[in-house]
Formats: C-alpha cells, sequence, structure tokens
C-alpha cells in the first residue's frame, strides 16, 4: 500500500518528486513493478523538473512498443494508469503527510538492506572470517541514514508562508459536528477539526450515552467515525445501546411502557405572564405559584398536571426565551411499545448505516488493554486496508486506557492525555481529527451540584491537555435525573472567555436512547 503512495506521488506531483529526489534510491523499493515506474517517473523529473501526471501513459506506451513485459505492462494498465487523475490530484493530497511516510518507510527498507548486506557477507564472502568483518564494518561506517525529520517550520518572510496561515484559520474555524439551536450556540465552536474535548462526570451520569449521541449525529453529518470502547461496555452491549438509538425503543419491557418525556417551555407561559402574540397558550398551568417553586417542582407533579389540564401547549417562540434564560421543563406523553427485536435493529442499522454509506467503525477491549498506541495502530490498520481516516475519535473512557510507558500512576494518568492531545494534533491524510473522550470525577462530585475544576480524579494535569471540558450536571436528590434533566457546564475552555457557570439545560429521554432532545438556557 505504502509503495502504491509512493509511486503515485512520483507520478503526479512535483512538490513531491522535489523534496525526494534528493535522497531517492530506487533499489529501496520492494516491488519490482514500483521500481519501474519509480524509475521512469523519476527520469522524466530529472529531464524536465515536472512530473510526468498524464503523460506517464505516454511513457509506458512507447515502453510497451520498446518489447515491455506483457504481464507488467497488464498489471500496470489495469491497476495503476486508471488511478492517477483520482488518487493524488485532488484536495485531499497532504504533501507533508506523504513525505513523513514515504522516509519512514524508506529508512526501514534501507536498515533491511544493510543487514541482507552484512548477513551476505559474512556468510558468503571472500577471504577469511577477519577480512569478511573488516568489509563488512566497512559498509557499516560508510551507512548513511536517511533524514526522517520533516522540515515543518515556517519562514514568515516568504510567500509560502501566507497559505499555512489561512490554513491555520481554516481549519480552527472548521466545525465537524454542529447541534441545533441553544446546545448548538453553547458548544458548537469546540467541537471543531484537532479539538480535544473532554466529559467530566461521576458515574451513572450517561457519559457513555453522550459519546453515542456525538457518534451518531456526526455520522449524520457525513463524517467518518471511529468508536474504541475501551472496557466500559462489551461489543453486545455497545450494539444493543446503538439499536436503542435507532429505534427509540428499548430491549427491556419496564422501558417500553406509557411514560412522560420532559419538553422545554417558558416560566411565563407557566405563570401566565405573557401577552406577547406569538405565545402558543392562552392561560397558565401555575399562575398561582412562584416562579422559585415551579423551578423545584418534582416529575410527579408535572405529571398530574399535565394529566388534568390535556389542551395546554409549551411555549419557545419569542427572543426573551433565550436572552432572559426562562427555560423550564413541562412533560409530554409517550405511549407504550413493543420492545425491540434484532430484526427491527438490522433493519434500521441497513437504512441509517449502509443505505446512506455512513462511515462508523467500532474496536471493543476488555478492560485494561486499550493504550493510545494500540489506537493508532488500529487506525493506521484502517487508512492501510481501506482508505478509512477517521475525522472524529471517540474513546470510552480515557481513564481506564493503559499507558504507553510504566512509571508511578499518576504520571501514566498524565501521559495518557497527553498521548491523547497527541493524537488530536497529528493529521492522517489531510485531517486533523476530532478526539472526544470522557473522565470521570471524584467522590465529591456525587454531592456537588454542579462540577467545578477541583472536581478532577487522578491529576488534575488532564485539564492542560484538553481543549474543552464539559460537566455533566444532575442535583444530589435527585430531581433532575427523575424529569430526565442533564445540565452542561464549562469546566475548562482553552481559547475564549469562559465560566464554569455558564450552563446549558438538556432534556433527556434515556428508555429511547436520546440523551438529547431539546435544550434551554
Amino acid at each position: 500500500m505504502i509503495e502504491r503512495k509512493i509511486v503515485i506521488g512520483l507520478i503526479t506531483s512535483t512538490e513531491y518528486l522535489k523534496r525526494i529526489r534528493p535522497l531517492w534510491d530506487t533499489l529501496l523499493l520492494e516491488s519490482s513493478t514500483a521500481k519501474m515506474l519509480a524509475n521512469w517517473a523519476i527520469a522524466h523529473y530529472d529531464k524536465y523538473k515536472k512530473a510526468a501526471n498524464k503523460e506517464m501513459e505516454l511513457i509506458f506506451f512507447q515502453k510497451v512498443r520498446e518489447g515491455l513485459d506483457k504481464e507488467i505492462a497488464e498489471e500496470i494498465e489495469e491497476d495503476i494508469l486508471p488511478d492517477l487523475s483520482e488518487e493524488y490530484s485532488t484536495e485531499d493530497f497532504d504533501l507533508e503527510y506523504l513525505i513523513a511516510e514515504s522516509l519512514t518507510y524508506l529508512k526501514s527498507r534501507q536498515l533491511l538492506r544493510l543487514g541482507e548486506q552484512l548477513e551476505a557477507l559474512i556468510d558468503n564472502g571472500k577471504g577469511s572470517l577477519e577480512e569478511r568483518i573488516k568489509q563488512a564494518e566497512l559498509l557499516t561506517s560508510s551507512y548513511k541514514p536517511i533524514n526522517t525529520r520533516v522540515d515543518n517550520s515556517i519562514d514568515l518572510s516568504k510567500e509560502s508562508s501566507l497559505d499555512r496561515i489561512r490554513k491555520a484559520f481554516e481549519e480552527a474555524s472548521e466545525c465537524i459536528i454542529r447541534w441545533p439551536k441553544q446546545l448548538g450556540t453553547f458548544w458548537n465552536a469546540q467541537f471543531v477539526a484537532g479539538g480535544f474535548i473532554s466529559l467530566l462526570a461521576p458515574e451513572k451520569r450517561g457519559k457513555t450515552f453522550w459519546l453515542l449521541e456525538i457518534a451518531m449525529r456526526a455520522c449524520r453529518q457525513n463524517k467518518k467515525v471511529a468508536f474504541f470502547q475501551a472496557g466500559d461496555m462489551n461489543e453486545a452491549e455497545q450494539l444493543k445501546r446503538i439499536g436503542i438509538y435507532l429505534t427509540k425503543k428499548s430491549t427491556l419491557e419496564k422501558y417500553c411502557k406509557e411514560h412522560y418525556e420532559p419538553v422545554r417551555d417558558c416560566i411565563r407561559n407557566q405563570m401566565d405572564k405573557c401577552e406577547k402574540k406569538e405565545r402558543e397558550c392562552d392561560y397558565g398551568i401555575f399562575s398561582e405559584m412562584e416562579e422559585s417553586d415551579i423551578r423545584l417542582l418534582p416529575m410527579q407533579e408535572l405529571i398530574e398536571a399535565a394529566k388534568e389540564v390535556v389542551e395546554y401547549y409549551p411555549c419557545h417562540n419569542c427572543k426573551d426565551y433565550n436572552d432572559l434564560k426562562l427555560g423550564v421543563p413541562w412533560v409530554s406523553y409517550v405511549p407504550a411499545v413493543d420492545p425491540i427485536e434484532s430484526e427491527d435493529v438490522v433493519k434500521a442499522a441497513q437504512k441509517f448505516f449502509i443505505k446512506n454509506k455512513r462511515r462508523f467503525k467500532i474496536d471493543t477491549y476488555p478492560n485494561g488493554t486499550l493504550s493510545v498506541d494500540q489506537i493508532i495502530s488500529v487506525l493506521n490498520m484502517w487508512e492501510d486496508e481501506d482508505g478509512f481516516i477517521a475525522e472524529v475519535i471517540i474513546i470510552d473512557y480515557a481513564d481506564i486506557l493503559v499507558p504507553s510507558t510504566s512509571t508511578e500512576f499518576r504520571h501514566q494518568q498524565n501521559q495518557i492525555w497527553k498521548d491523547l492531545r497527541r493524537l488530536s494534533q497529528t493529521k492522517r491524510g489531510n485531517i486533523l481529527p476530532l478526539v472526544i473522550a470522557p473522565t470521570q470525577a471524584d467522590a465529591a462530585s456525587y454531592k456537588a451540584y454542579s462540577l467545578r475544576l477541583d472536581n478532577f480524579s487522578e491529576d488534575k494535569r488532564k485539564f492542560g491537555h484538553v481543549t474543552a471540558m464539559y460537566g455533566l450536571n444532575q442535583d444530589p436528590l435527585g430531581r433532575e435525573k427523575a424529569i430526565g434533566i442533564t445540565r452542561i457546564n464549562e469546566v475548562i475552555i482553552r481559547e475564549g472567555e469562559f465560566s464554569m457557570n455558564n450552563e446549558v439545560v438538556v432534556l433527556q429521554n434515556l428508555k429511547q436512547g436520546r440523551p438529547y432532545k431539546q435544550a434551554f438556557f
């Protein structure tokens, strides 16, 4: 696969040839066909100082007329030439990535070749053993390794730097996943290429539900998603969650019964203190109550009120609703359904993923076995095998990853977070991925109304590696959990102003596998 990329780069990219030519040695390639094509491309560049591109077809047919082997000619004509106009002439061509990949491969081939030459000298060379050893030492001393370091520096005194500046601003503002309305206003700006986002929450606060919501929304927006399950769930559990999400029905009968789910409403509508013409309702449901009491109503009282006045309509139509943070929950009736069966999920998955050609890869590991290095290895394999390059990489979750080095536990955790940040900063192809990995909050978080910086677990240095961290909050007494409310607040935002008091209220229905239905401020 890499030799194919190198050869097509030699044929189609003048800039690639300029950079690689001073170090080039065709003998380092393994495939005889690759060597032949590379020699043709290099010869054309040496003569004309530009890549052959489509002229390679003329070169090929000239070689055929000169007696090129028939089998080799058929291989080139069927497998190589048809791809030249597509593979590296598009805007997806990433010069720096291909050069770095090429140099690493050529250096490995150079070392293998040196080993083969040394072995041949010692085992089959001429002269005595001492003479052969001297020849091997001479060969070793003359070895000059290929420099695999790519110069990524920017010279701001040159015109070429301007393109890098433009690209930096474009990438910084490229939103990878978008949410609508209030939730979008709250956090869309952080879901960008190269971002590293974490969700901070105690156990059973819905972190995995949110990761699936993020993954599925990314799929809907035609982003390639890689989901690494580090041991919080097994593969069957993960696939069941996806099935519940797609069908909005549970596998368990107790979650399929009739129930009420939260919907957004306005406090002025409920108190009958609105006279705007765009109001949905002409009376209030809690007109005799104080605002502070309404905002603390438990789920059962909301349900009883909804049963009494079936013609009450929630409202969120005016500009004041957002600006003045007038949002409160109301409830809506959800009828009973039959539990989902496997064929329901198969049909839903076929429609959502296969019919719409949405790419979503899941890789599942036992707890305590997955590392960031292994994630990188899998991503490399997926790219080589079928060209899959993830735009969104999700890890469930960071705290159960295995460290790449064996040191004191706290330092191991810091290394994991450094490695995750590196993952978000490393281009693959021409893609800078968005990385998302939640983390466990400390024991004190169970009693906290809203999470703060001091609710970290293990190592506070993780805050220094993320581009954004959000807290998933519910009140300690369980009112919000019973209604289906999660408050998301800013814990840390690297770029721009932030406050841990900034939050958005999200309404959810986890019986349907949906951690996000609506939101309000």
